[in-house]
């Protein structure tokens, strides 16, 4: 049976999504609650503008976008001339709203201003007058495509996160749900953004931000003679990930410090026993059946009461909108998904220029 059926739990805010949308249902909704828990359970976007979470380097990526679109001459801006216009950016189809600092820094580079009529995060319907873009007409066509693009893929971004979130809220389930690193190259940030926007955690950035040890990771590890003792060869004649997983958790830690999270892939208890003992923070259970979830989390929270091991238990594996519920239980601390960034469909978006 699912484990919506446990006992119930409160739920926390999300950003309510137009009720004729065939995606979402208004009985997803669940009140805001104040989480006791050390997880998050609150929207980001709650608490400031995300914008400002931005790393310096969009801008950059946004005008290597432009100069991809227009790298030589531009013979429709030659067409249209300078004169001053205006342009209605308009919502096509149903979803959440998100990029718009992206779509702000296109027109910003290319010397247009733009006037929000609604607030990102802010469910639109066909059709709806979202923004108004000013300045000489041939800029806003030379900014436009790239413009909406990104638009168009970080709102389908948010509005497939904020329908799962949902969903995950109606079985009553207080935890994280994340997206992955399986995102596009080049377009990490704004498919991360989309994320957060859309009421879930974004995971790690890129290796930098925590340590993920995966069963290559764990066999590498033992099998580094480079190493001063030599590796683990013992563990590697043997074919023991266990015995091999406490050494690469061990060099994580070394080389992170106390800043940097270790998780650890376990495909089952004895290996994640073996990595909570050895200091992991995060145990990731990869590709266990809904039911051997339950199993697995209950154990390992109750084995690990009061022995001074504090760690979080993560689900991933082929999780998406039909099935994620399955797995949504007490003891699962994060479910994470590639599925709310990776091959989601778009918001539709147009501009359409007015001269004045």
């Amino acid at each position: 049976m699912p484990c919506a059926e446990t006992p119930m739990c409160p739920a926390r805010g999300l950003v309510p999504p137009p009720a004729s949308s065939p995606s979402f249902s208004p009985h997803q909704l669940q009140p805001t609650y104040t989480s006791t828990t050390s997880l998050h359970t609150t929207m980001a976007s709650q608490y400031g503008d995300l914008r400002h979470l931005l790393p310096g380097n969009y801008k950059r990526l946004i005008a290597d976008w432009l100069e991809e679109d227009c790298p030589s001459f531009d013979y429709g801006g030659f067409v249209v001339g300078e004169s001053e216009g205006e342009a209605r950016l308009l919502g096509k189809s149903e979803g959440i709203l998100a990029g718009v600092p992206f779509f702000d820094e296109v027109f910003s580079q290319l010397g247009c201003s733009v006037t929000w009529h609604i607030t990102e995060t802010t469910p639109i319907k066909p059709i709806t007058h979202c923004a108004t873009v000013t300045g000489p007409i041939r800029k806003i066509l030379l900014g436009e495509r790239v413009a909406l693009n990104i638009l168009a893929r970080c709102s389908g971004i948010a509005t497939k996160t904020s329908t799962l979130v949902s969903i995950l809220r109606s079985h009553n389930w207080p935890g994280t749900l994340a997206g992955t690193r399986k995102t596009t190259p080049g377009f990490r940030v704004v498919e991360k953004y989309g994320i957060l926007v859309g009421g879930a955690d974004p995971h790690r950035h890129d290796l930098s931000a925590m340590t993920m040890l995966k069963d290559n990771h764990v066999w590498a590890c033992a099998n580094n003679s480079a190493a001063k003792d030599g590796g683990d060869k013992e563990a590697v004649e043997e074919g023991s990930i266990v015995r091999a997983i406490p050494r690469a958790v061990q060099a994580a830690k070394a080389a992170g410090g106390f800043a940097t999270k270790v998780e650890v892939e376990c495909r089952s208890l004895e290996e994640a026993d073996a990595a909570i003992e050895a200091g992991a923070d995060v145990i990731m259970l990869d590709n266990f059946t809904p039911e051997g979830v339950r199993d697995a989390a209950r154990k390992l929270k109750t084995t690990w009461a009061g022995k001074g091991k504090a760690f979080l238990v993560e689900v991933s594996g082929g999780l998406n909108e039909q099935n994620a519920a399955r797995y949504a239980c007490p003891d699962v601390d994060i479910l994470s998904t590639s599925s709310i960034h990776q091959g989601t469909g778009i918001v539709d978006f147009s501009l359409k220029v007015s001269l004045r």
